[in-house]
């Protein structure tokens, strides 16, 4: 459990002994500190504790009580408001609401005859009179459940009473798997993940595609799009009802069984969770309970400043007090109700400035991060956020999306951090986007490319990746498709030689996402169907490609068939899963790179105990290339991706012993190979990637004496068995 610290000490700053560089910013972070405190001491004294103001769902929305089913709505714009459904007839004269002084409306509907007056699963919609005299009809802010007629084009959704009797009610049956030391995961959006052009299900998800995650060695599930979303175009980032799931895939008794089977598969599930704006719908989203009103009565900020220009979409009002409960209800929500694992918080950068990351090029000086542009509601927010998902679940992952690089978001809130676990490394895709469309192969710059997957702020981890759902949407390609593009319709048969364009694309396939694993975070993520190189791009139906599901899909037979070429990239990326599965290199603090260069166009660190080797040279095959290392002895091949097994051309021995050579004056650094105090000598061919793992001599003799006893005793056995 998370240590509670009092307002008294918020100018403990402990971020300053870990960054000292932040000294000039710290009246800006004992100011944040005390507003966080503040803030939480203050719904500690009227609420009764943080984690009873974040079960907001057991008081608003549907709740059954004694002898009835109780609902209640935050809308103090309002000025009459009713209950109307299925079971009323949509009439809702007779279900009128009351509003109490904080702006909430509740209604008690009686059971009828020992049964609820509202059927489960029946449609359910709040009305309410604005102050012009008009009534409008409007979802229930936390409505769990919304649906949609798929027979009516453009039809409105309607909120759905859910409460299914005990018999159709999903019961977890798996705990949740142990935390892993290092989360390598598996980014998947549920509707486009089968074959067909159609939308997927939870549980074709959990039976189909849960199982090749596991095959492959991942151990984290991000789910993106579970929160109900009316514009499925918008991959789930529009969100309408943020307390229901996604009624395209399923029901939420659906979702259960597919988190269930993840985690009895020993896989975490994190959930891809929208708190920095909402849809701008005003019909089935949150929107609508924005009448004009003042900000103060509203979810959203007004004017300018609770709206999103380039996402056109709605703002919150972090400082308010509902919109606090609401936001902060729908994570413990989501934690309890669903056991999720964790959350990827999408668009922090937007939520942490008032500029929201518009037309600004975050340059790293640290006056960008700390002044008047920061949006220290949202910053106590999400403080509060980290500590509610952290108290409720200790071992929860949370990993902020954002580009600006703010100092201390990975920090513990006990050191005036944000509390985040993980930050995504964003600057690394574009990076290979950049190099992969306008640099020739011979220009690329080693140097570069280590300085990018190392630039991180010490003590903060990042979650490092190639690319994700963003590199892969229509109007840009997967890495694979960028780099064998037309190709890839006519070169993948195995039965064929691979062509130039072929070969070089599986061959950068493997190593642009290896070295990005294995030296750009302490965490990997991969987008489902990256792993083997799936090609084009991914375009939701729309008007403009005639509401097509063709490119809203995965197609899985491609790596399922063993004459294709898109195995040996599938291969390869469960092999980088479990060679840290076996070295647990992602999870280690050593991280050296002794040589990035680009003359050879090779690239030599050490992560742990392991020696990468990676050559980037197109042509060049470098013999007896020498190569620094920390710890002396014997190493072997632990990864190879030339091995053919990844459809590489077998060029590395993998019996082969290297002995390593003491190299200078011992404890002087600058007298050794690159710094390195011994080394030793690879074979590194073009466009290749190879692992070395330190022998363990000890433990190979004793394995050598015990085989070696065995067979003695076996040929004893032998010569004194009888004729």
């Amino acid at each position: 459990m998370l240590k509670d610290t009092t307002v008294e000490n918020a100018e403990n700053i402990g971020v300053l002994s870990v960054d000292p560089s932040l000294e000039p910013y710290k009246d800006h972070f004992i100011y944040r500190s005390k507003r966080y405190f503040e803030q939480k001491a203050l719904i500690e004294k009227y609420e009764g504790s943080l984690e009873e103001f974040a079960q907001g769902y057991l008081k608003f929305g549907f709740n059954k009580e004694k002898d009835g089913i109780v609902y209640r709505e935050w809308a103090p714009a309002a000025q009459e408001a009713q209950l109307i459904g299925d079971f009323n007839g949509w009439n809702g004269s007779n279900h009128k609401m009351e509003k109490n002084e904080f702006g909430v409306w509740m209604l008690k509907i009686p059971d009828n005859g020992g049964k609820p007056s509202i059927p489960h699963n029946s449609r359910v919609k709040f009305r309410f009179k604005q102050s012009n005299g008009t009534w409008v009809d409007r979802i229930p802010a936390w409505i769990r459940y919304a649906t949609v007629d798929p027979n009516q084009f453009g039809a409105a959704y309607d909120g759905v009473y859910w409460d299914p009797p005990p018999s159709e009610r999903y019961e977890f049956k798996h705990p949740r798997p142990p935390k892993p030391i290092s989360p390598r995961i598996y980014e998947a959006h549920v509707g486009m993940s089968c074959p067909e052009p159609r939308i997927s299900t939870y549980r074709e998800f959990a039976d189909d595609v849960l199982p090749r995650i596991r095959a492959n060695n991942y151990n984290t599930v991000q789910l993106m799009a579970i929160m109900e979303h009316s514009y499925y175009a918008s991959f789930g980032y529009h969100v309408t009802n943020f307390f229901a799931v996604s009624g395209r895939s399923g029901t939420p008794e659906d979702l259960k069984y597919l988190i269930d089977k993840a985690h009895s598969f020993g896989l975490l599930v994190l959930m891809d969770v929208v708190h920095s704006h909402a849809s701008n719908n005003v019909s089935d989203g949150l929107s609508g309970f924005d009448v004009g009103q003042r900000t103060q009565d509203s979810y959203f900020h007004t004017g300018e400043s609770g709206y999103h220009k380039l996402w056109d979409s709605r703002l919150f009002n972090y400082a308010n007090w509902e919109v606090l409960r609401f936001l902060l209800s729908n994570l413990r929500w989501w934690l309890g109700e669903f056991q999720f694992d964790g959350f990827r918080f999408d668009g922090v950068t937007s939520m942490l400035y008032h500029h929201h990351g518009i037309n600004i090029a975050f340059t790293g000086n640290y006056s960008e991060y700390f002044s008047f542009a920061t949006d220290i509601d949202a910053v106590v927010y999400l403080m509060l956020a980290n500590y509610l998902v952290h108290r409720f679940l200790p071992d929860a992952i949370t990993i902020a999306e954002d580009v600006s690089g703010m100092p201390a978001l990975c920090r513990p809130l006990s050191e005036c951090g944000i509390g985040f676990s993980y930050r995504l490394a964003m600057a690394i895709p574009d990076k290979w986007i950049d190099y992969l469309k306008n640099k020739e192969d011979l220009d690329w710059s080693m140097q570069e490319i280590v300085h990018t997957l190392t630039n991180r702020r010490y003590t903060e981890k990042c979650i490092a990746y190639a690319e994700s759902h963003d590199q892969s949407i229509v109007g840009d390609k997967t890495i694979a498709f960028t780099l064998m593009d037309n190709e890839m319709y006519t070169g993948m048969s195995d039965l064929q030689p691979a062509s130039p364009v072929i070969d070089r694309g599986i061959a950068l396939h493997k190593i642009i996402h290896f070295l990005t694993m294995a030296l750009g975070g302490e965490g990997y993520l991969n987008f489902m169907g990256n792993e083997f190189g799936h090609p084009e791009w991914i375009d939701f139906p729309r008007e403009g490609n005639s509401w097509s599901y063709d490119k809203c899909r995965r197609q899985w037979s491609l790596v399922d068939k063993d004459h294709l070429r898109y195995k040996y990239m599938n291969e390869f990326n469960r092999a980088m899963n479990l060679l840290d599965d076996r070295f647990s290199f992602l999870a280690s603090a050593k991280q050296i790179v002794s040589s990035a260069s680009d003359l050879d166009k090779v690239i030599v660190f050490e992560r742990g105990d392991l020696v990468f080797v990676f050559n980037f040279h197109p042509e060049k095959t470098y013999h007896g290339y020498k190569v620094g290392c920390d710890l002396p002895g014997k190493y072997r091949v632990a990864l190879d991706s030339d091995a053919f097994e990844f459809g590489g051309h077998g060029r590395v021995g993998h019996n082969v012993d290297h002995f390593t050579s003491p190299e200078g004056i011992p404890g002087v650094p600058e007298t050794n190979f690159n710094n390195r105090p011994n080394s030793f000598r690879v074979l590194a061919p073009a466009r290749t990637s190879v692992v070395y793992y330190k022998v363990d001599e000890n433990a190979e003799r004793e394995s050598e004496e015990k085989a070696a006893a065995e067979d003695a005793t076996i040929l004893a056995g032998d010569s004194n068995t009888e004729v």
